[in-house]
């Protein structure tokens, strides 16, 4: 416990009172954030100012002991002063996205200032991009940054005591009470599945079919009935010539056969006047 915090040892000696009868319940919880990093329903979502710390009970840099839930100092574990102990969620800081349970209390004294979140020591270093200081307890590689601005979302409500809403600073005493009206899910829209087209739609987006409309001159026929009887005649005619061809062909045998008839008859009568002229 950090000496940004110094009544932790107190919260410590309160929330193990109150998680008595919930340390069966959590019992089988995971131990490491890790394991509550899904996608389950966002119970509440907000931003807030987040510090960091580490205790891991070797005194050092003003470490005061074990986490007030009972459970190691470990990567995910974070400390609210109002929160349920063992309420679980995850945190996004430009564009990165990390798990954490709450297995602590504080920070103290600067939730007063709109700190309402303490991040272990690792989980700060990963957002920022820094480096965790195993000897120090810090965070390296961040040029002293101890702050950041992160939004929140709470999938999950621990089971003991605390306050099931936006976080509140520790010098209120809601992390020592029974929240019996928590925060009210946010309702977020569900994407809509892709419509399928109406009849009507797709009806409409049809190619057009143009109906023939009769002419409005009276007696005057339509271009599909003026194209058949041009057809028709057209037939008509063919016929007529292959009908005509036979006679055509009689005629011209007639004139061949008198032409020849006549040339017969001049050249007879040419043999009969040198037969007399004998």
């Amino acid at each position: 416990m950090s000496r940004r915090f110094g009544m932790r040892s107190f919260a410590m000696f309160v929330s193990t009172a109150a998680l008595a009868g919930a340390v069966t319940v959590g019992a089988g919880a995971p131990a490491s954030a890790d394991d509550h990093f899904t996608d389950k329903q966002t119970l509440l979502h907000g931003s807030t100012t987040a510090s960091y710390y580490w205790d891991d009970g070797s005194g050092r840099n003003g470490d005061t002991g074990m986490p007030a839930s009972g459970k190691p100092m470990q990567k995910g574990l974070a400390a609210s002063p109002s929160w349920p102990l063992l309420t679980e969620g995850y945190v996004v800081y430009k564009g990165k996205k990390m798990p954490f349970f709450v297995g602590d209390r504080g920070p103290g004294i600067p939730s007063n200032r709109g700190i309402m979140l303490d991040l272990d020591a690792k989980t700060f270093a990963d957002l920022t991009g820094g480096t965790f200081n195993s000897r120090s307890l810090t965070v390296d590689g961040v040029g002293g940054q101890g702050h950041i601005k992160v939004d929140y979302v709470i999938t999950k409500w621990g089971p003991g005591v605390g306050k099931k809403n936006h976080p509140v600073a520790f010098a209120t005493g809601a992390w020592g009470r029974k929240d019996h009206n928590p925060a009210k899910p946010p309702v977020i829209a569900a994407e809509k599945p892709a419509e399928k087209p109406s009849q009507d739609a797709a009806e409409k987006n049809a190619p057009a079919v143009v109906a023939e409309r009769p002419s409005s001159t009276p007696g005057a026929k339509s271009p599909k009935a003026a194209s058949a009887e041009n057809a028709s005649a057209q037939l008509a005619a063919a016929s007529t010539a292959d009908e005509s061809r036979p006679t055509g062909v009689a005629a011209l045998a007639v004139i061949g056969g008198l032409a020849l008839l006549g040339g017969g008859l001049f050249i007879g009568r040419d043999r009969l006047r040198k037969v007399f002229q004998r």
